[in-house]
């Protein structure tokens, strides 16, 4: 940093030195001390301990730098009220910092923080704290003294455990833990009364906190962990929920208790195990978004998830008053059914259309399943949770009519070139396969590429299961394709040129992947509707241009293509 810039308000201006006529506008004797210091983005890599000479400072912006350490003169600055380091090299904070009486936010995000001062409860002035993505292990005791703190972000940090003393947080609106190792919430959480926005996804959650006293809460985000039961009283708890994020858990089951959130707007159940709906469901007054696709649902066709929340919303409305069997009833065998097909959802093939034979842990699809479809033409086939090691031959008998198949969670090693037969494909879902050499994506057949595309391919990070380091180049070749999930791997670049030939592709999921730049040349790309970068090692974009959504960031990537 120029050393006039810490003497600004000690040394005399170079044009008070020259016979000039001054307005009074300009008197540089009547001028103010400055108050705001921007040093962001640069090289810096020490601050001089001369920022004392800067007693007025209220705020001082010194993120995305080199920073390894901070001077103790901070301390002196009785006057700041924001401090932003975040985006250094920092391992520690100097106690002085906790000698900032009116300091109302402090950012050290994305610095290498194992530990926080044990004092910083003394800030009592402090509204905003940010120590997201460190290295923390612990959270001081003292925080339960920042009784003004309204938002605290703890994200993507190595945190076990929530200290119980957080309840001491009254003016607390937001709280973010996400990606931390938390497997509980303290009870005495839930007396966080003014809590509106809590953040609890990708961490171990087996079930949801208990919030009797949130009354205030209206963001629950909690996807990515591994809860398996929604406990309807806890839901009752909930009244005043406008946003609730569950997706890619292990749930089985919504119960009916989930229609007492009146309020809610935004329910995301995407990627559970959820096999039925409740029908009530239909009747959330305010419900505008609703994601339930990567669950095994039994009555419900895909086609009709596609139409958008509000058609499916209103199909359930229908179900509600339908005299045939409730989403929670099984069909009994009766004189028209054959003993091989007592097993086989007859109903499902004649009347949704949907040959079911998933979660049974079969090495094999029985004859009978197929021998039950008859003459009847099914659209869907979900054979998903299984033990097959091969796609079914039997399966191209359905080619004439199926669109839709589902061989996830199985561990299936290559793809048979039959597959090419299916000319009606459009959705192949082959999540989670246990492949013995590697991705699956060099077995698939140049035959199979002339299908009309897949809709959705993913490799989620599970440690049994292979993850993809490229992209894999199959993809390019599936022109109808419109959405790809990859998410969770670790693919380190990509081709825009070959992607901007797909014109057909909306959505392209590449989040927590190895990228370490993003091509400018994607900018081009502009059918997409939804691009997702979070999570990856790139520089730039920036965070704060990828959080203002797909268009933002395309514009961005076209303005760095070279002229």
């Amino acid at each position: 940093v120029p050393e006039h810039v810490w003497r600004i308000n000690l040394d005399t201006p170079e044009e008070a030195q020259q016979n000039l006529s001054f307005g009074a506008a300009d008197r540089w004797w009547e001028q103010t001390d400055l108050t705001k210091l921007i040093l962001a983005s640069n090289k810096l890599q020490s601050l001089s301990e001369d920022v004392q000479l800067l007693p007025a400072l209220t705020m001082l912006d010194v993120h995305d730098n080199q920073l390894t350490s901070l001077p103790s003169a901070l301390g002196q600055l009785e006057n700041l009220q924001k401090l932003d380091v975040s985006h250094n090299k920092l391992r520690s904070l100097p106690e002085e910092l906790l000698q900032l009486p009116r300091l109302r936010s402090l950012l050290v995000q994305h610095n290498e923080l194992s530990q926080l001062p044990e004092g910083l409860g003394q800030l009592l002035s402090l509204e905003e704290l940010d120590v997201s993505n460190n290295q923390l292990t612990a959270i001081p005791t003292s925080f339960a003294l920042l009784v003004n703190l309204v938002r605290l972000n703890l994200a993507c940090n190595q945190l076990k455990e929530l200290p119980a003393d957080l309840s001491a947080m009254k003016s607390l609106r937001q709280l973010d833990c996400t990606k931390n190792y938390l497997e509980t919430i303290p009870p005495k959480l839930a007396t966080m009364a003014s809590l509106e926005q809590l953040y609890l996804r990708k961490n171990k959650l087996r079930s949801l906190p208990e919030l009797p006293s949130c009354k205030l809460l209206k963001e629950l985000h909690a996807g990515e962990n591994q809860i398996e039961i929604l406990n309807a009283e806890n839901l009752k708890q909930l009244s005043s929920l406008c946003v609730l994020e569950l997706r890619d858990n292990k749930i089985k089951a919504v119960p009916e208790e989930i229609t007492v959130l009146q309020k809610l707007e935004r329910l995301d159940l995407a990627n559970n195990d959820i096999s039925r709906l409740p029908y009530t469901l239909g009747n959330l007054p305010q419900l505008k978004f609703l994601a339930l696709e990567g669950n095994p649902l039994r009555t419900i066709r895909r086609d009709l998830l596609q139409k958008g929340t509000q058609e499916l919303l209103k199909y359930l409305r229908s179900k509600i008053q339908d005299d045939g069997a409730g989403p929670n009833e099984e069909l009994p065998a009766t004189a028209m059914t054959l003993p091989s097909q007592s097993k086989v959802n007859i109903h499902a093939i004649t009347t949704l259309k949907l040959l079911e034979y998933s979660d049974k842990q079969a090495a094999e699809i029985p004859e009978a399943v197929f021998d039950a479809v008859g003459t009847n033409p099914v659209a869907t086939v979900n054979f998903s949770k299984n033990q097959l090691r091969e796609i079914p031959p039997r399966l191209v008998e359905l080619k004439d009519s199926v669109c839709d198949v589902s061989l996830g969670f199985n561990k299936i090693s290559s793809i048979s070139s039959e597959l090419c037969l299916l000319q009606k494909l459009t959705h192949l879902d082959l999540r989670l396969v246990m492949c013995v050499a590697g991705s699956f994506f060099p077995c698939l057949p140049k035959a199979a590429i002339c299908s009309r595309g897949m809709a959705a391919l993913k490799s989620s990070l599970t440690p049994k299961i292979p993850l993809f380091k490229v992209f894999p180049s199959v993809l390019y070749h599936l022109p109808a394709l419109e959405t790809i999930l990859l998410s969770n791997n670790q693919v380190g670049s990509i081709d825009p040129v070959q992607l901007k030939g797909m014109d057909k592709l909306g959505t392209l999921d590449l989040q927590n992947n190895d990228l370490l730049q993003v091509p400018p040349e994607l900018g081009n790309c502009e059918n997409l509707r939804s691009l997702l970068l979070e999570g990856n090692p790139f520089r730039t974009p920036r965070a704060a241009v990828l959080a203002k959504g797909t268009a933002a960031v395309l514009e961005y990537l076209r303005s760095r293509i070279p002229t």
